[in-house]
């Protein structure tokens, strides 16, 4: 089965250009140094209709979603409860009306601590005493290690953040491992046989939560996909001059960069 990746954010927390700073990558007039807060959107075609998951909704999920002219989600994968990953669930709101009169809820899956931060930050939305009428018809399931969504078989590839174990994914020959400071020995069996990686790389200098892009190179090669695309991106990092230094099938991923994956058999 076919299907569709595009970048809805590439950077940090913090985003590009990071407020108050005027630095060469913030003020760079290349669009691909823009960067908003990570996140990722799946699509494909499974069951006569056109599917769409995202993986986190961060605090530029309206614009992202505008941008890319959405207006259905199928469901929605978290990696971690980090501002920077859920701040935008509330935006799901008019799209989930439309699910919602079509009986259902967009299914949200995440790990039960995550789920715990969600319930803590939208009580609103999710408390058994919530009564906010346009609260957005969401649902949260349990992150399974492996979840058959539309046709899709999603693996979870358990990765450090910090002290911190959060939840990258994999779907066909695709991985999608962001926010990640060290990959767990048993996590790499998970990984084989990929055609794309996408690592986060936050810099060059270390960080006690991210990965340096030095070690991000390490580790894709080690993972020996095809191509890797580094994402989380600092404002320290240029992308000309990053992409220049790289191997040639490792590079910056940019918002809005778009390519066909392969997901694999169909599961049910």
């Amino acid at each position: 089965m076919q299907g569709r990746l595009t970048f809805l954010g590439t950077g940090t927390s913090m985003g590009v250009p990071t407020l108050g700073c005027d630095c060469a990558v913030c003020t760079s007039s290349d669009p691909r140094d823009r960067r908003l807060r990570p996140s990722i959107l799946l699509q494909w075609h499974h069951d006569g209709r056109d599917r769409v998951v995202l993986i986190d909704t961060g605090p530029d999920f309206r614009e992202q979603a505008l941008r890319n002219k959405l207006t259905r989600v199928d469901a929605v994968f978290y990696t971690h409860g980090h501002a920077d990953h859920i701040f935008g669930l509330d935006d799901l709101r008019p799209i989930s009306f439309t699910v919602a009169r079509e009986g259902g809820r967009i299914p949200l899956y995440a790990s039960a601590e995550t789920e715990e931060t969600l319930r803590r930050v939208y009580d609103y939305t999710f408390s058994p005493d919530a009564t906010y009428p346009n609260r957005p018809r969401v649902q949260i399931e349990p992150l399974n290690d492996s979840i058959c969504a539309y046709g899709v078989e999603f693996l979870r590839v358990p990765i450090l953040h910090g002290h911190q174990q959060i939840c990258g994914f994999r779907f066909g020959r695709t991985a999608y491992l962001t926010d990640v400071s060290d990959i767990p020995e048993e996590s790499f069996a998970l990984l084989r046989g990929l055609d794309h990686v996408v690592l986060s790389a936050l810099r060059h200098k270390p960080h006690p939560s991210h990965a340096t892009v030095e070690q991000a190179v390490g580790w894709a090669q080690r993972i020996g996909a095809k191509h890797a695309w580094l994402t989380h991106i600092a404002h320290e990092l240029g992308h000309e001059e990053t992409n220049t230094n790289l191997p040639p099938n490792i590079r910056l991923a940019y918002d809005q960069l778009s390519f066909s994956i392969e997901l694999g058999a169909a599961c049910v």
